[in-house]
């Protein structure tokens, strides 16, 4: 999937998770639904200034925006989990392992 396409995806489903229609988040932003819709669907980009003014109105940082991969599967989470492990010191391992041991009680 090329980047604009997922751009438009990330923005699509921070706007749900706000419960926002394009008609409201294009309200918010102070630009046409179509042209909300447009974005999510991967067909237009936009400026700098709306960007801001989508994060905003999503309550998000920028960079939020463009993170594509936090929806990693499990076997991705821990190939990355059990790197971090491997460069940590022993004594946060043995706290990293109570907390896990209690979340999944």
């Amino acid at each position: 999937m090329n980047n604009l396409k997922l751009f438009g995806k990330r923005i699509k489903e921070l706007r749900k998770a706000k419960k926002l229609t394009q008609e409201q988040l294009g309200e918010l932003v102070g630009i046409d639904y179509k042209q909300i819709g447009n974005i999510e669907t991967g067909t237009y980009f936009t400026t700098m200034p709306t960007l801001e003014k989508i994060a905003n109105a999503l309550e998000v940082e920028i960079i939020e925006l463009f993170d594509f991969n936090h929806n990693k599967n499990k076997e991705q989470l821990l190939k990355e989990i059990s790197a971090l492990l491997n460069k940590a010191e022993e004594e946060k391992i043995r706290f990293i392992y109570r907390i896990i041991k209690d979340i999944l009680k």
